[in-house]
Order: C-alpha cells, then sequence, then structure tokens
C-alpha cells in the first residue's frame, strides 16, 4: 500500500530505488499456520501475503486515468480470486480512488461491496481489512482518528476493522493520532493498529521536488517545504519507537509498519527500521513488493509502463535492471514460478515481512498465490539481493521522507 493524494494541485506518489546491505533475519511474527501469520503482538492472524487495493477507483495515478465498469469487474474477479486462492487480508485506505485523490470511486466503497456480495453467497468466509488514516494537515489530535475511522467504516459497511493504520507521519506530530489509534482499539472499532510509512527520515526539501518528479504543478507542496527553515530530520527508528513506546503504556500492541519494501527498493533493511521492527515485534507489511510492475519482467526498454509510472521506471533504468530480471526468470524455471512469484517468495524469506501486491485481476491474484508455500534457497536469496545492489537507486515514495 502507497499513497497517492492529490487535490487543490497536490500530488503525493511512489517510486522505488535499491540499497545495498545484508540480509536481516526477522522474529516478530509467529507462523500459525502454513499461510497465516499473526500481526505482531497483536491476537490479529492474516494470510502470509495479502492484497493490496490501491488501483481500486484510482485514476490519478493506475487505470491509465480512466475507470469504468470493465475494470470494476476486473477488481472485483481479482477480490474473488484471492479468496478462492486462500488470500483473505485485502488493505485499502481512505484515500485509495477518493475525490481527493481525483479518483473515481473510493477503494474502501468496492471492498466493502465485494465482502458484502461474497459473504452472501459464502456467510462463513474470514475476511481480514485493513484500511489507513489520512495525516492530512488540517486534521489535529486523536478524535480525527476516530472521526475519519467510522468514516471509513461507514464506506466498508463494516462496524469494525481488523488493522488501522496511520498512512503517513503527520506534518505536525503523531501523539496525538496514535493516541487516536489506541482509543479506536479501546472502543472495539479495531482489532489492531499499526503505522506507515515510518521507514525515511524527517526531510522538508522533498516536498520542493515531489511536483516535479511526476510533472505535476503543487503550490501546497511547494507552500509546506518553505514553511520549515531547519530542514530537521527525525531518524526513522526513533519515531517507530517512539509511537511503539505510547501504544505499550496503555497494553497495546503496535502491529505493523507498512512501508515501501522490495527487492530493488531495501531502504527499511538499510535504515534500520526493519530490524527495529524484529526486535521490537512488528510486523513489516511490504507495499509495492514487486516495485508496481517493474519485476515482473513484463517491461521492457521497449516497453516502459504507462502513466506517471513511466516517468520512474524508464527504458535507461529498465535497462538496467535486465541482468536482474534475467536470473529472476532463470531461478523461477528451476521451480516452475514466474518472476512476480520469486520476487514476492523473496520478500516473505525475509521473515516477518507480509507482501501486500496490488491485484488489478484474476490473473494476477492466482499468481500471486503462487508464491506461498515453497521457498528459495539461502544462496539464490543471497545473489538476488547482489545483483539487485548493482542496479542504481531510483526515487523512493516521497512520504516516507516526512
Amino acid at each position: 500500500m502507497a499513497l497517492h493524494v492529490s487535490g487543490a494541485g497536490g500530488l503525493l506518489a511512489a517510486a522505488f530505488g535499491p540499497r545495498k546491505v545484508q540480509r536481516i533475519r526477522a522474529v516478530a511474527s509467529t507462523e500459525t499456520e502454513e499461510r497465516k501469520t499473526k500481526l505482531g503482538g497483536s491476537e490479529l492472524k492474516v494470510t502470509r501475503l495479502g492484497i493490496g487495493a490501491w488501483s481500486w477507483g484510482d485514476t490519478s495515478y493506475w487505470n491509465n486515468f480512466d475507470w469504468d465498469d470493465r475494470k470494476m469487474k476486473a477488481a472485483k474477479a481479482a477480490f474473488d480470486t484471492s479468496i478462492d486462492c486462500g488470500i483473505t487480508f485485502f488493505d485499502t485506505a481512505e484515500v485509495y480512488g477518493s475525490r481527493l485523490s481525483l479518483g473515481a470511486i473510493n477503494s474502501e466503497t468496492l471492498l466493502g461491496r465485494f465482502i458484502k456480495e461474497r459473504k452472501e453467497r459464502n456467510p462463513e468466509v474470514e475476511i481480514s481489512v485493513a484500511t489507513k488514516f489520512a495525516a492530512l494537515p488540517w486534521r489535529l489530535g486523536r478524535q480525527s482518528v476516530l472521526t475519519a475511522l467510522k468514516d471509513s467504516l461507514r464506506r466498508l459497511g463494516l462496524s469494525s476493522v481488523d488493522l488501522y493504520q496511520l498512512h503517513w507521519p503527520g506534518l505536525w506530530g503523531n501523539e496525538g493520532y496514535i493516541d487516536g489509534l489506541g482509543d479506536a482499539v479501546e472502543q472495539g472499532l479495531v482489532k489492531a493498529v499499526g503505522v506507515s510509512n515510518y521507514s525515511g527520515g524527517s526531510n522538508w526539501a522533498m516536498w520542493d521536488n515531489l511536483a516535479d518528479l511526476l510533472n505535476h504543478n503543487s503550490r501546497i507542496l511547494g507552500t509546506l517545504a518553505n514553511s520549515n527553515t531547519n530542514g530537521a530530520r527525525i531518524p526513522s527508528e526513533k519515531r517507530l519507537r517512539s509511537a511503539h513506546e505510547q501504544l505499550k503504556k496503555r497494553g497495546i500492541p503496535l502491529a505493523s509498519n507498512q512501508v515501501n519494501y522490495s527487492l530493488i527498493y531495501r531502504l527499511p533493511e538499510e535504515n534500520g527500521v526493519k530490524a527495529a521492527c524484529d526486535e521490537l515485534g512488528i510486523t513489516l507489511i511490504a507495499y509495492s513488493p514487486i516495485a508496481q510492475g517493474a519485476l515482473t519482467g513484463k517491461y521492457t526498454p521497449e516497453n516502459p509502463p504507462t502513466g506517471p509510472r513511466r516517468n520512474i521506471y524508464t527504458p535507461e533504468f529498465l535497462t538496467r535492471l535486465q541482468p536482474l530480471i534475467n536470473r529472476i526468470k532463470e531461478i523461477g524455471q528451476n521451480y516452475g514460478k514466474t518472476p512476480t512469484q520469486v520476487a514476492l517468495n523473496w520478500l516473505i524469506a525475509q521473515e516477518n515481512v507480509v507482501p501486500i501486491p496490488g491485484a488489478k485481476n484474476a490473473e494476477q491474484a492466482g499468481e500471486f498465490a503462487g508464491a506461498l508455500s515453497w521457498r528459495l534457497s539461502d544462496e539464490e536469496i543471497n545473489e538476488l539481493r547482489s545483483l539487485a545492489s548493482q542496479t542504481k537507486p531510483i526515487v523512493g515514495f516521497p512520504v516516507e521522507n516526512l
């Protein structure tokens, strides 16, 4: 799950870049059955791989700026196929597909509709839902969290959700938001709480460059950038530990931290966030685990992605990526697996990691399920890491730097 927000000229979008670091062994997520794991220290159990619903209803970053009935049916098929394949953990957010992000229909609304229709056919099916609170600059204090959560529940058509997350760090501080997450648990509105994009350091200068990333003019982002004069940075690990400790005082575990993490974007390892998650018993949920399709082998220098992603995964970058893609394909052939399945399995093999690739159709959802119930060898894991480290880094998701 990544975030994309547009409004009054503002835009936030995602991108990726690799970092070189040794493999970190995780300790926090306890496997409860073959395809399920606990999220951190909570009692919530979810499938080892989930489905991200960022693209559902979106028209500002995905779907070539267009949403129609055909794409909605494809998203519904992705949902049903995921469940048929045993994947029952779905991640959405209040801003996905919303008017704020210039979307066509809110992703929460679609997910709620899909769940209702599925339960009419199969009342016994258990579906885990995660959604997120948008820390918008004008939202202040713990009550804003509860108000937004109740709006999300209304769109989802649910009385509670399994996991509620702070989508990105707040501009003016996070203590009130974390208090709000704790209140949501105590009021029985959620089973577990987490944070998201607690992976970078505070660097306000990034707002100046964010609009240019997607060739989009943004007065709001420029204003925010100019509002900070000291350029102070807050270490990612420190912020994560602070949220963990704040909730711990109330007897509530910080269950998860959802960050940009893939074979070619390993910043959570390099900056200590992954190690901190392992130490504190916080599960790392990996959004964009196949780098928005770059690791699937689908895109080549001659066939780059469309839309805003073309500005990130350029023909030049895809040329540099080819040696890694070729090796991923070779390894996959040995297991009878696709490059997508190899890339996802590499993440799962890091342990304490739950990838949530975005599924836009039934074919993608079925393919994702093939990443489970097998494991790359340690030699293959290390080889892929080494090859990925040779790829020149690209810009990561800007909200990580808040």
